[in-house]
């Protein structure tokens, strides 16, 4: 067995979806009509590319915690010829900071709270629980991998690891966010009481319904809807709930496969159940 597929097993035991990567930090075309990026798709990029394949092949969209396919003989020969590990963050319910020099690493140091670290070639990944939508260059020397995004694998790295942070999310506000689409959650005719004495009260809120759907290792529908329920149930009746904290909860949910048509549903499903 190959020191590649090794670790990929490794991480796929421990949730984390790896997928094999050639020289250049390139991920493989994983299927034989695509080796070598036959077929003419990017495997560097986030979309799985044009090919005709009967399941994702290209780039984070492959990367899997299924055993049987990181051993099945389509694999084989990327894994015989990879020369490293990558993985698909959003898929583990993480977010990767990527830094990329110096002076990147120390403005995180003096901005964001402190995290799991792991050493890079030329500066350093923070790692947080929760997945969030991932943008390139957000500030100088800084890139934010989780949703829909690949990062090299390099190592468990050091340090207790923490709730992903709102610092983090801001980063990317003036960035195009796509995927989940605005949707207002209407107050009640009347209003309803107000539970949230203090912001860090639904922040909590948000940041647990988060990290319940990142956690899902089965059943992730429902899970979903259950989650979904249980934010209005406890925040919706109010109007303290947003726009920006339903946008966070379908990023979690398509982090791990759901579609945005399915998040539109369950969030429907539970507003009808408790009648909104």
């Amino acid at each position: 067995m190959s020191a590649p597929l090794h670790t990929a097993l490794s991480l796929a035991s421990h949730g984390v979806p790896p997928l094999p990567l050639r020289k250049g930090k390139i991920p493989f075309g994983n299927c034989p009509a695509c080796t070598q990026n036959a077929c003419g798709g990017r495997p560097n990029m986030k979309s799985p590319g044009p090919c005709t394949c009967p399941r994702p092949c290209h780039g984070w969209a492959a990367a899997t915690t299924d055993p049987d396919v990181i051993n099945s003989t389509t694999w084989a020969r990327a894994w015989r010829e990879a020369a490293g590990v990558a993985y698909h963050p959003g898929g583990a319910g993480l977010t990767v900071v990527d830094l990329d020099n110096a002076e990147a690493i120390a403005w995180a140091r003096e901005t964001l709270p402190p995290t799991r670290i792991v050493p890079t070639t030329r500066g350093e990944h923070w790692l947080y629980q929760g997945a969030m939508q991932s943008a390139n260059a957000v500030r100088s020397g800084v890139d934010i991998k989780s949703s829909m995004q690949y990062a090299r694998w390099l190592g468990p790295g050091t340090g207790a690891m923490t709730v992903l942070p709102d610092a983090v999310r801001a980063l990317i506000v003036k960035a195009p966010v796509p995927g989940p689409r605005a949707v207002t959650v209407p107050v009640p005719v009347g209003g309803g009481e107000c539970r949230h004495r203090t912001p860090t009260y639904l922040a909590r809120g948000i940041a647990m319904a988060e990290q319940r759907i990142s956690e899902a290792s089965s059943a992730v529908h429902a899970t979903v809807y259950r989650t979904f329920l249980a934010v209005l149930s406890a925040h919706g009746r109010c109007g303290c709930l947003t726009d920006a904290h339903m946008a966070r909860l379908f990023a979690a949910a398509q982090a791990k496969g759901e579609t945005v048509r399915h998040c539109h549903d369950a969030w429907t499903n539970a507003r009808t159940a408790l009648g909104m």
